[in-house]
């Protein structure tokens, strides 16, 4: 009979290398910009609400953007067609416009958002005026909203580029400090099936409960 030999206590075992999460990679994302402007949109001034959303929301997401702009005058039916094409044809996972929000008769960017709307967002909308209320009492002239449409977040933001990077990042350094809209934006487009947006948390942290967050980077 023929027994197993007994181990040899001088033989040593190679320690085995502690197994690494491999994360995938950080997804694209589509993003659509929307300036409203009548004079904008004819030349008398430069457009200033797309540089200063893609500059902040260059600094803020990590993942790759594709971008595709609009800039349109305050008409309605060619605002509701810009949101549809952004959505149904371009498929952009998240579009955001500026301006046209006010009472104005021809402030009409809310009326087209909401006309090509599955379901409505409202507390998007809330918050801004929020927001701006630290700074202005006409903050409550505001009418911006948000929707969704078929896998993608549509969001009025305001027209000036000072208070689109206020409404977006919030008011850190408040006392008490007052959440951004951008802060749910992530977790909402996970909600509806789109890319898992990362982003740098020196400009805007994004809220996730723990059984929706992905392992740091």
């Amino acid at each position: 009979m023929t027994t197993a030999p007994f181990p040899n206590p001088t033989q040593t075992t190679a320690p085995t290398a502690p197994s690494q999460t491999v994360l995938p990679p950080i997804d694209p994302v589509r993003i659509g910009l929307v300036s409203v402007s009548d004079r904008a949109s004819r030349g008398v001034y430069s457009d200033q609400g797309i540089p200063a959303l893609q500059d902040w929301l260059g600094r803020a997401l990590r993942n790759p953007i594709i971008w595709v702009t609009r800039l349109i005058p305050d008409e309605q039916p060619g605002i509701e067609a810009a949101l549809k094409e952004l959505v149904d044809v371009e498929r952009c996972d998240l579009v955001l416009t500026t301006g046209g929000t006010g009472p104005a008769p021809r402030d009409v960017t809310p009326e087209a958002t909401l006309a090509v709307a599955d379901k409505v967002m409202p507390g998007f909308g809330e918050q801004m005026r929020q927001i701006s209320l630290r700074f202005v009492p006409t903050a409550i002239l505001s009418r911006q909203t948000a929707v969704i449409r078929g896998r993608a977040l549509v969001i009025n933001l305001p027209g000036q580029p000072k208070s689109i990077a206020e409404t977006l990042q919030g008011l850190p350094d408040a006392s008490p400090p007052v959440h951004g809209i951008f802060a749910a934006v992530p977790y909402c487009i996970d909600l509806i099936g789109g890319p898992y947006l990362e982003t740098d948390d020196a400009v805007c942290k994004a809220f996730r409960p723990k059984s929706a967050q992905r392992p740091p980077r």
